[in-house]
């Protein structure tokens, strides 16, 4: 099957996204970049992308858009989380990241579906396992969705992977770790939960391009506490790849 090289990127302008749009756009892809703020457009249009400004919350016309552009290609990278995950910040983002990913996950498959969409590769989190024996691997149970701090963020990270894995295209999920690198508010990696560099986490996104059936990768740096090794032996990742 030939693929038109169109690809819509939902969240162009998180730290992910423009990392992943260079890659794309070196790639020979036409990438469409999602924005909610006209302040952005001219840093994607520098990039190389075309700005769409859409809030994804707007179901008829992210369905317009994404009919219009017949992308085969969709890249979920949105996210809605405080620079640096700000502490002061978080209890408020935390309920906002998961309506994110339950709704805006909703609004943008159903948008892919009637577009005639080939593929969805979507960011997900690998730190809401529930404690068990290590290292959690991709078969491993999520959060029991009753924990008091992050049993609503594991409910919603369920949702958004379902959603994308039972969708009648191929769908692919990413469970990275908690990034750092560039743009992320954390120089250095954590130590509090697996952690993977921004640039890794763009290139495994880039990587599972060439995926021809549905998965879910967890992606991070080599840690006792998570299993990487379906990434590295499915998508050829590397862990220790940086943008030079």
């Amino acid at each position: 099957m030939t693929c038109n090289k169109k690809v819509f990127v939902a969240g162009a302008t998180g730290v992910i996204g423009r990392a992943l749009c260079k890659m794309l756009i070196k790639d020979d892809w036409t990438v469409y970049g999602t924005t909610r703020c006209e302040d952005k457009v001219k840093m994607l249009k520098e990039m190389g992308v075309e700005p769409i400004i859409i809030d994804i919350y707007d179901e008829k016309k992210l369905e317009e858009i994404l009919f219009l552009i017949k992308p085969d290609l969709v890249m979920h990278q949105l996210t809605d989380l405080p620079a640096g995950l700000n502490p002061a910040k978080m209890q408020e983002a935390l309920v906002s990241n998961a309506k994110l990913r339950e709704i805006g996950t909703r609004n943008l498959v159903n948008a892919s579906i009637k577009a005639g969409v080939k593929k969805m590769i979507a960011q997900s989190i690998a730190f809401v396992y529930e404690p068990s024996t290590l290292p959690h691997t991709e078969e491993s149970a999520l959060l029991n969705y009753e924990d008091p701090i992050y049993g609503t963020t594991s409910k919603a990270v369920a949702s958004l992977e379902e959603q994308v894995l039972n969708a009648p295209f191929i769908g692919i999920v990413l469970r990275n770790g908690l990034l750092y690198g560039n743009g992320t508010g954390f120089d250095n990696p954590v130590d509090f939960v697996p952690p993977v560099h921004v640039d890794a986490a763009a290139h495994a996104a880039f990587l599972a391009i060439n995926c021809t059936s549905n998965g879910i990768y967890n992606i991070a740096d080599n840690d006792e506490r998570l299993s990487t090794q379906k990434a590295k032996t499915e998508l050829k990742w590397n862990p220790d790849f940086r943008v030079i």
